[in-house]
């Protein structure tokens, strides 16, 4: 399961780039130009599921971007759905401020505002919404289903929840790279489970849940009206800036996961990483970016 609720969002693709994003110890000047550039790369992945949507919301007049970052998927829903207000829902003032400077930039003042909230607790500050996108946000709440069931509270009849939860881990390059162990994105997926049960375990609050994300939807009081996963397929040759998000994603998971990994694969990954060294991700021709998001709607009355 891929945990990082901003592969879709803006935080990434693949886990734990950016869990606990509320901590105060995130740089936020650096933060912010790599989540919109990580979710410039995913933008045709997020307009596939907001064609989607369609189905249930064909003209919302009010949307809300749970979990927003700085806001990439809430300008994203305001051109999909040119009738709608979009409120971008966020614990991050500097990330919230990111998301107006553009919003004046842009001409979108009076469509794309912001709400500083955590979920669940400054939700119910939100207006009635006849969407909410919840991009990889709900992990991130000790008690997920008190979570998922202030949420539905908070939609307007005949709303619509986009849970984005689940799908698959990326990939990047082939099993066997030509030097190092074969299989090192698998035991990246292993440090990651193991850093995401840590961190699940440590939240305020936290409760076990079984991740049946329809079921929980169900039980939060609303009709689970369809899952679908959607595909983000960047082949090789890969450009500049997918190639810098790779580099960027895989220093970030070093750092992560330097005491789990044993240390021949933090060799590899330094080798991987070495700008210098023509079998690096900064030079190889092979590396491409694969993954699966997948998305439940949830349909209140």
């Amino acid at each position: 399961m891929a945990h990082d609720h901003e592969q879709g969002q803006e935080r990434g693709h693949g886990h734990g780039h950016t869990h606990g994003h509320h901590h105060e110890d995130i740089d936020w000047a650096t933060m912010g130009p790599m989540l919109e550039r990580n979710a410039e790369l995913a933008a045709p992945q997020n307009r596939e599921i907001a064609a989607w949507l369609h189905q249930w919301q064909p003209e919302p007049t009010l949307i809300a971007d749970v979990g927003s970052g700085s806001g990439s998927i809430s300008f994203l829903l305001a051109g999909i759905f040119p009738k709608a207000e979009v409120i971008a829902v966020d614990p991050a003032q500097p990330l919230l401020e990111r998301a107006r400077a553009r919003a004046a930039r842009e001409g979108l003042t009076s469509r794309v505002g912001t709400l500083q909230a955590e979920l669940p607790e400054g939700i119910s500050e939100l207006p009635p919404a006849d969407l909410l996108w919840i991009g990889r946000a709900l992990h991130h709440v000790g008690d997920q289903q008190a979570a998922l069931a202030a949420l539905a509270d908070r939609l307007a009849p005949g709303g619509a929840i986009a849970l984005l939860e689940g799908g698959l881990n990326p990939r990047s390059l082939p099993r066997d790279i030509g030097f190092g162990r074969p299989g090192l994105q698998t035991r990246f997926d292993l440090a990651d489970e193991k850093w995401f049960t840590r961190m699940r375990a440590e939240l305020p609050g936290a409760k076990a849940v079984t991740e049946d994300w329809p079921g929980l939807i169900t039980e939060a009081g609303l009709r689970h009206a369809g899952t679908r996963s959607f595909l983000l397929d960047l082949p090789a040759p890969l450009s500049d800036s997918a190639r810098a998000h790779l580099v960027t994603e895989l220093s970030r998971r070093r750092e992560m996961h330097a005491d789990t990994l044993d240390a021949d694969d933090l060799t590899t990954v330094d080798r991987l990483l070495d700008a210098n060294d023509e079998q690096s991700l900064h030079h190889r021709p092979d590396v491409f970016l694969l993954s699966a998001q997948t998305v439940h709607v949830g349909v209140k009355g």
